[in-house]
């Protein structure tokens, strides 16, 4: 796993934003995987002024976001399809119909899972996945003790997610208990994966995903595993990196050949 660390949160999110403009212009019919909540938003605002002031085309991708809450209709105002519009599909020239995030009103939901792969697949399977990680070090909603090899399917949130995610509905009682996630197994299928993190409160998440054990109890620890994965740090979330300064060191070494 590649890891890059900056020096605070604003670099970070410009950071990641310019890989994906450049996985856009590199190929404008990339399918890109999408991630919602705090830690996106940034990088969203960025890829937004490329659109606006670098004329950076959306109108080719395809996008598949993780997951969505169970319950919650497009219009909610704690919908992941309501946060992608508000946040980013509304202020780039992306296709509607090209865009897919869960959709948590479906009423059978094994059907739809198995849809959304096979959608995925249609694709061509995604070129880019960016994600974030969950304070227990959960990727989409796969929490402590999901299989490594998970496909899309229903899920039940952890008290550690409901706790985190109360902010955004005003108390722990009104977060939905379950949502519809991308598999661990079916992130680990992107050719590319895109972690990112900011604050301290990640750093914990964040050294056991990156240098602790492969386990289902971090699932983001399965991106040890994959070919492809950048994670991109700010310094507090990188606080609690063992290996830091070598990863630093690497870094430099990079753009050193690079040059």
């Amino acid at each position: 796993m590649r890891v890059v660390i900056l020096e605070d949160s604003v670099v970070a999110s410009r950071w990641a934003a310019n890989f994906i403009a450049e996985q856009i212009r590199r190929k404008p019919t990339s399918v890109l995987g999408l991630a919602t909540g705090g830690t996106p938003v940034r990088c969203y605002d960025q890829l937004i002024q490329f659109h606006k002031n670098d004329q950076l085309d959306f109108s080719q991708i395809q996008t598949f976001n993780l997951d969505e809450y169970l319950g919650l209709p497009p219009e909610d105002s704690n919908s992941y399809r309501r946060f992608m519009q508000e946040n980013f599909f509304d202020h780039v020239n992306v296709v509607p119909a090209r865009t897919h995030v869960p959709d948590g009103m479906a009423k059978d939901i094994d059907s739809h899972c198995q849809e959304y792969e096979r959608r995925i697949k249609e694709s061509g399977g995604i070129d880019l996945q960016l994600l974030g990680i969950g304070s227990d070090g959960h990727i989409a909603f796969n929490e402590p003790g999901s299989s490594l090899a998970s496909r899309t399917r229903l899920k039940s949130l952890a008290m550690e997610t409901v706790q985190d995610n109360a902010r955004f509905f005003g108390s722990e009682e009104k977060v939905p208990r379950l949502a519809i996630t991308m598999g661990v197994g079916t992130i680990m299928e992107s050719r590319q994966c895109l972690l990112l993190a900011t604050g301290a409160n990640k750093a914990t998440a964040v050294r056991e995903a990156i240098e602790g054990p492969v386990t289902a109890k971090v699932t983001a620890s399965a991106l040890q595993m994959h070919p492809a994965t950048i994670a991109v740090l700010d310094e507090a979330a990188a606080a609690e990196l063992e290996y830091a300064d070598y990863y630093r060191e690497a870094e430099v070494l990079r753009l050193t050949l690079a040059s």
